[in-house]
């Protein structure tokens, strides 16, 4: 018997958050935006009724302002969303203890075992549809299918508010005509690589066959035509289950641009410090650093380094992405925003082997004296303890990547 899959999808989250917290501006054209003073000026999510005048994630505010003067800008409130995600994935979770996280406003579920006890998957993805929309006052839509991928194509197919299924019977009709950028997983390079080749659908990459794919991709080729196939098999996790993690990052548009590399190393340092933090909170080390910059004219490149041992020093991930900028860079330059990934990870309890220089053992102590710190900082804020450098420029470094926005990628972009 075919799984039973459910993909649900809160739809534009943090406006409806916003409206279901305040239903008096509920009914107005309403967009969460970053700070313009900060030059984080983008909209972050449009409820429905912004929507229908074309204001868009991801634009400008003077862009959407240009459409809809009398928008109402709110600020992030991001402990809000994290509660608001919690209790509508517990209410996911009363259908099944298979409830798998995909960012706060998604999740799968595999109701294959319950589902003689609740009629069939159409109808339990009404019903919680309905529940949220009743308890929350957001709206869902859902992909209900026999597997993870189809049905994240089916809560995408139609918004808001809807259920659609994907079965056996009707998946070529509905998924094979969408374009190839729809599956799970193919970014925009991988777009263009299909493109050059002929192949625009979703059906393409399924009837281009096997051996073509994997000679595009290699084994991620292989993954993709299963997908497109619709022999994508991958199990949903368990709820609370934590997902292997890729690579944790933080990142920030600056206040102003990053015109030399003191600018730069200041910023890095902030950024390191909470991601060197995060790591130690998952007890992991990383073995790459990158370091992602665009510059005022908004040209963006990104570069990777491996390391000799693995890491959670955060002078050590400001070392080796400050090497990267230096490398890459050339003054005179104009940076606007920056960014810096730990990938490659390994649990801290690895064992690395030591070397002549004791650096290993001075890395350990190092270690320590940050898990001190770490200490400190959850007990009496993360502005307690900074490094002086830090101070030389407040209106630079003044900005808290660990509270104000946290990257912890479980996937990664063809």
């Amino acid at each position: 018997m075919d799984r039973v899959v459910l993909h649900v999808d809160c739809n534009k989250f943090y406006a409806s958050v916003e409206c279901a917290v305040h239903p008096e501006i509920a009914h107005l054209p309403l967009a969460v935006s970053g700070n313009p003073d900060s030059r984080h000026g983008i909209i972050l999510t449009a409820n429905q009724a912004a929507a229908k005048l074309g204001i868009k994630t991801a634009e400008t505010i003077w862009q959407a302002k240009s459409k809809c003067p009398e928008l109402l800008l709110v600020p992030p409130n991001f402990p809000l969303y994290a509660e608001y995600s919690r209790l509508f994935k517990s209410i996911c979770a009363e259908y099944t203890d298979r409830v798998e996280s995909f960012g706060l406003d998604e999740c799968w579920l595999d109701i294959t075992a319950n589902i003689g006890k609740r009629g069939n998957g159409k109808l339990v993805a009404d019903e919680i549809r309905n529940r949220v929309k009743t308890e929350l006052g957001l709206t869902v839509s859902v992909g209900v299918s026999f597997n993870k991928v189809f049905a994240k194509l089916g809560s995408d197919y139609k918004k808001p508010d809807a259920v659609t299924v994907i079965s056996r019977d009707n998946f070529k009709n509905i998924v094979w005509p969408l374009a190839a950028e729809n599956l799970l997983y193919v970014g925009k390079a991988a777009k263009k690589r299909l493109s050059s080749r002929g192949i625009f659908t979703i059906g393409d990459m399924a009837k281009a066959g096997p051996d073509a794919m994997h000679a595009i991709f290699g084994k991620v080729g292989l993954l993709l035509y299963e997908q497109a196939s619709g022999n994508e098999s991958h199990s949903v996790g368990f709820y609370d289950s934590k997902r292997d993690i890729k690579s944790i990052s933080n990142s920030t548009t600056t206040p102003r641009d990053l015109v030399d590399f003191e600018d730069i190393k200041l910023t890095l340092t902030v950024l390191a410090e909470s991601v060197s933090r995060r790591l130690r909170e998952q007890n992991l080390r990383c073995k790459t650093v990158s370091v992602s910059l665009r510059d005022s004219s908004l040209r963006s490149f990104s570069r990777q380094v491996s390391l000799n041992m693995p890491t959670s020093l955060s002078s050590s991930l400001t070392d080796a992405a400050m090497a990267l900028a230096c490398e890459n860079l050339s003054e005179p330059f104009c940076i606007r925003s920056i960014g810096l990934a730990a990938s490659d990870l390994c649990s801290d309890k690895e064992e690395i082997q030591f070397d002549l220089f004791n650096e290993v053992e001075n890395n350990e102590k190092k270690e320590n004296l940050e898990k001190i710190i770490d200490t400190l900082k959850s007990r009496y804020g993360n502005s307690c303890v900074k490094k002086a450098c830090i101070l030389k420029d407040i209106k630079l470094t003044g900005f808290d990547p660990y509270d104000e926005n946290n990257i912890v990628a479980f996937k990664t972009d063809l």
